[in-house]
């Protein structure tokens, strides 16, 4: 479900840079990183009201002082354009708050979220949109798939090798989007550890995606239950194009 400026805690215009530089960077930051992309750093009360919201942990282990975004501070600075820009950043925090509006609306028309978009390494392609069918607000989510009955396990039980069996029979074409809850329901009673641990080991395959659905209203209870975490995201459809 989408979050209303209600679930947005009130922050200050520094502290809502933070959460975007985090963001945008979507890895663990030093202050020293901070400061040379941002011309700040993350100290006092804005990281104490960051770190007691539950948006930013920090780690002061050593120094300098590291920061990175919370589960739920990658939701607030998702939903962050929802809310009033703080009138204390002018018309800088409105022109922020237009960005962050027209960059959810394009992931949503992309189907891909923002950690995932962020997350790309240099020269890696971000995941193809779900194109194959439309929900009734006009978003695309992965296709129905009717049966349930479970792939055969292949000779010696590979996990992975019978994941890619169940794809190849529900996917209509290859690098087309599955749903993970049916491909869930086509292995049967495989152990759901071994087999979110298969794949995210996939992940690490040529051709092989596994995104979240962006637009959270075009989830069922089924899809959100066969989801597997990710990084800071529950993702719900796999994609397995060529090697």
């Amino acid at each position: 479900m989408s979050s209303s400026s209600a679930d947005l805690p009130s922050l200050t215009p520094n502290q809502i840079n933070v959460l975007v530089v985090l963001m945008v960077e979507a890895r663990r930051l030093t202050n020293s990183e901070l400061r040379e992309l941002a011309g700040f750093t993350l100290t006092g009360k804005d990281n104490e009201k960051l770190v007691k919201a539950g948006l930013v942990e920090t780690d002061r282990s050593h120094r300098p002082f590291s920061h990175e975004l919370t589960d739920e501070g990658w939701r607030v600075v998702r939903e962050l354009h929802t809310g009033v820009p703080p009138k204390a950043g002018g018309s800088a925090s409105r022109s922020l708050f237009t960005l962050l509006a027209n960059l959810h609306r394009g992931l949503d028309r992309l189907r891909v979220s923002h950690g995932d978009f962020f997350k790309q390494t240099a020269g890696q392609p971000a995941p193809a949109p779900l194109v194959e069918a439309a929900s009734d607000e006009g978003q695309a989510v992965p296709p129905p798939v009717t049966g349930t009955a479970p792939a055969p396990a292949p000779a010696g039980g590979d996990v992975e090798e019978r994941i890619r069996a169940a794809y190849r029979e529900l996917a209509k074409a290859p690098g087309g989007w599955v749903g993970l809850a049916d491909l869930r329901d086509r292995l049967g009673d495989a152990d759901r550890a071994v087999v979110d641990d298969a794949l995210r080991a996939m992940l690490r395959r040529d051709g092989v995606r596994i995104i979240p659905v962006a637009n959270s209203k075009s989830l069922t209870a089924r899809d959100r239950a066969a989801a597997v975490r990710i990084g800071e995201e529950d993702n719900h459809a796999l994609s397995i194009g060529a090697a």
